[in-house]
This record gives structure tokens, C-alpha cells and sequence, in this order.
């Protein structure tokens, strides 16, 4: 299963995003050195970098590392002006593609990924420096070959479990709409190998334990606003608590692993790690597999329709009424292990987000069990929200409801939250 899984998460798209790297390289070689070259004076980093991005993945990173002669152009308040001057040479090789200096990059967006370039100078230690605009400008220092060389050495000692590891929570992340930055997820994997030798010679066959493990480290982080990144050292934050959907995947996972060598093992699997994770082979004598169901599946999924890349944190809350007066939040009724009766009004509302700028609404409702399945009424299309950033919908029969939003720019999935409606 394991096995399947890891394969199912390679990226499907890596000429494409070469060739766009190699755009990039070839825009500022001809800018700041006369050459051509679609490779010199690049390095690959972010997720991407470390080997540790899967499918999907849209928020990659390059530095463009600097002729040293152009030092004296830029080293006093020059800062925004490199970064105008990297948006410029891409903009005249590529007129039509998006290019825009956006804080202390310049972001090159695609169709379904944007490529965020920094141009810096090498310093002798192997660190760069790198163009900080605010207050005037200044220059910071960066250590991404640290982390790279620490990923590559630490994998190899771990039997390849590191970057696997890695891979996976990135599933669950964005499969749980966790808002978690691949640097974070690196550091906390790194760590979390660190701690224990017990899977330094293991490899597929144990990664269910190696699943559960993980996350019970995770659920039993202390409450902190940043680690010190793997390699480097230097700070990587943490944007949202993760601790209450570790401890809900750590028991996941214990139920997943109750129930292995069965079939059932692999939905609870996908319940952890969403669809990159494999389906239950079907047997030529699997009778309910090929028998007609007698209500229309008319569930959609979001993978389908866009890549899925969580960068960042959403919450939706739903407000529960009866004939136009207010009873309750749904989250109150869950909290108190209560059903909901029927002829109840849901209002399912945006009630936070941490994303900066616009992006577009998406809207699930899917209705679940043997009584959606009586009326042939699952639903669970995909509709993008008509700018109210609100889903009104009814409690009609009972069954265990799902609603779920999604948070989409430049066509990839961003955030998600996801609420269970329990309906008596």
C-alpha cells in the first residue's frame, strides 16, 4: 500500500516546470551576464531543492545568483531595484507571461504553479545575500544549501525515510487543509527521525507505525511560534497550530492499523492521507464491486479540477436556525456530541483566513449514509461561491453530512476547511 502510495505522489509535471526554470535562467543570464544558459548560476530550492515536493505542488523557489561585479550597483538601497531589474529582464524575454515584484521576490506565475525567484550574492561561507525591501531596504543572509545538504545526508542515513516521510505529510496536509510550509514540515520530519532509531533500517512495510509515530510526536509538540530550520538553523514559523489535526490523524492511524491485512485498511489509510492514497484492489470475484448501486454518484472532487498546494489556513463556521431565529454555532452542537433534528437552516460562512490578497471561493456539500442513498440525493458537486463568501443549506434526512470550502488562486487550491454535520 505504502509503496503505491509514495509513487502516486510523484510529480507529474517536472519537464514543464523545467522548462520554465530554464525560461527564468536563460532571462537573467542574457540580463546580467550576455550568455544564454538555461541552467548556470541557478539553484533549485524550497521543496523542490530538498527532493521533498509531490505532486501538485505549485509555490516553487530559485535564487539567481549574481555576477559579484554587480555588487556596487545594488549594496546601497538598491534593493527594490534588483528585484525590478530581475522583473524586467523576464518580462522582455516573455512579454506574456505574469511577472511581478511581489515583497522580496519576483514572482513568474503559470497556468497551474508560479515560480518565486530571488536574486542574490554568494557569499564566501556559501550563504547569500538576498534583497529585504522594507525600511529603506537592507540585505538578509540565506542558508538554503545547508538545508539541501542536510536533507540529502540525513536521508541517506535514515534509509531513504526522510524525504518519504516528508512526502507523505504533505498529503495529509493538504488533504486536511493543515496551512504548514514544506520547511516546516521538513524540519519537524527531520526532527522527529532524530529522535529515534527505530525505523533507520526500516522501510514500506513499516510505515504505517512510522505514520502513527509521527503523529503522536507531532499532537505532543509544545506550543511554539517557530524552529530552527534543519541544516541552516535559522527560523521557520508556524503559521497556525497543528497539534489538533496531529492528534485526530495520530488516531487515524491507530484505527488504520487495527485494521490491517483487511480491506478496510485502505480507506481508513485514505482518511489520513486523502486520494494519492491507493484504492482496495478489485478482485475479478469482487461482486459488490461490479454490482449497479441503486443511487447516482454524484460526488466531485477537488483534485480533479485543480492541483492542491496548502499554503495557508482558512475557517469556516456554520450558523444553525430554525424559522428565522438563531439557535446555536454547528461547532457547539459537535462539541457537545449533538445531532442536529430536521428543518434546521445551516448558514456555512467564511468565518477567517490568512491570506493576503484575492483568491476564489469553492463551495462541497455531500451528503452521506444509507438515507442520501435511499433518496439518490448525495450530491457533493463542486460550486464556486457567487461573492458572499456564505452557503445556506437545510438538515432534511439523517446521515453523517459533510461541508467542505475551498480557497483557489492562479487555479491551485491554497487552503480548505471542512466541517461534519450530524444530522438525527
Amino acid at each position: 500500500m505504502f509503496k503505491d502510495f509514495i509513487g502516486n505522489l510523484v510529480i507529474d509535471n517536472k519537464e514543464q516546470i523545467g522548462l520554465c526554470y530554464g525560461e527564468i535562467t536563460a532571462s537573467l543570464n542574457k540580463k546580467f551576464r550576455d550568455t544564454d544558459s538555461k541552467y548556470h548560476n541557478r539553484l533549485k530550492v524550497g521543496s523542490i531543492g530538498r527532493h521533498t515536493a509531490i505532486k501538485g505542488v505549485s509555490d516553487l523557489d530559485m535564487l539567481y545568483i549574481m555576477p559579484d561585479g554587480k555588487w556596487n550597483n545594488y549594496k546601497n538601497g538598491g534593493q527594490y531595484n534588483l528585484l525590478r531589474d530581475a522583473k524586467d529582464a523576464i518580462k522582455a524575454r516573455y512579454p506574456k507571461t505574469k511577472v511581478c515584484v511581489d515583497g522580496l521576490v519576483v514572482t513568474v506565475t503559470y497556468s497551474n504553479f508560479h515560480v518565486e525567484l530571488q536574486p542574490v550574492f554568494e557569499q564566501a561561507d556559501g550563504s547569500f545575500k538576498y534583497p529585504h525591501t522594507e525600511n529603506k531596504g537592507s540585505w538578509k543572509t540565506t542558508k538554503p544549501r545547508e538545508e539541501i545538504k542536510a536533507v540529502a545526508e540525513f536521508n541517506r542515513q535514515k534509509n531513504k525515510n526522510l524525504r518519504r516521510l516528508c512526502k507523505m505529510i504533505r498529503a495529509w496536509k493538504n488533504k486536511h487543509g493543515v496551512g504548514m510550509g514544506g520547511l516546516l514540515i521538513d524540519t519537524l520530519v527531520y526532527n522527529f527521525l532524530k529522535s529515534t532509531d527505530e525505523y533507520d533500517t526500516e522501510s514500506y512495510y513499516a510505515y504505517d507505525l512510522m505514520s502513527r509515530d509521527f503523529f503522536e510526536y507531532l499532537k505532543d509538540q509544545p506550543k511554539q511560534d517557530f524552529y530552527a530550520a534543519l541544516g541552516s538553523g535559522q527560523r521557520v514559523r508556524v503559521k497556525k497550530d497543528f497539534r489538533r489535526k496531529a492528534k485526530k490523524a495520530y488516531e487515524l492511524c491507530l484505527k488504520a492499523i487495527e485494521a490491517k491485512g483487511k480491506d478496510a485498511a485502505y480507506d481508513k489509510w485514505k482518511k489520513v492521507y486523502g486520494r494519492p492514497f491507493p484504492s482496495r484492489p478489485v478482485m475479478k470475484n469482487d461482486a459488490l464491486a461490479f454490482s449497479e448501486p441503486t443511487w447516482r454518484n454524484t460526488e466531485e472532487f477537488i483534485e480533479d479540477k485543480f492541483p492542491i498546494d496548502i499554503q495557508f489556513n482558512i475557517e469556516i463556521e456554520c450558523d444553525v436556525s430554525q424559522n428565522g431565529h438563531r439557535k446555536h454555532v454547528l461547532s457547539e452542537f459537535i462539541r457537545k456530541g449533538l445531532r442536529l433534528q430536521p428543518k434546521k437552516e445551516l448558514k456555512f460562512w467564511l468565518k477567517g483566513s490568512d491570506i493576503a490578497g484575492k483568491y476564489d471561493l469553492y463551495w462541497k456539500i455531500l451528503n452521506r449514509g444509507s438515507e442520501a442513498e435511499r433518496l439518490d440525493c448525495i450530491r457533493g458537486q463542486i460550486i464556486e461561491d457567487q461573492g458572499s463568501n456564505v452557503k445556506t443549506e437545510h438538515t432534511q434526512f439523517r446521515g453523517e453530512h459533510i461541508a467542505e470550502c475551498y480557497a483557489i488562486r492562479d487555479g491551485v487550491v491554497i487552503a480548505k476547511d471542512r466541517i461534519d454535520v450530524p444530522i438525527d
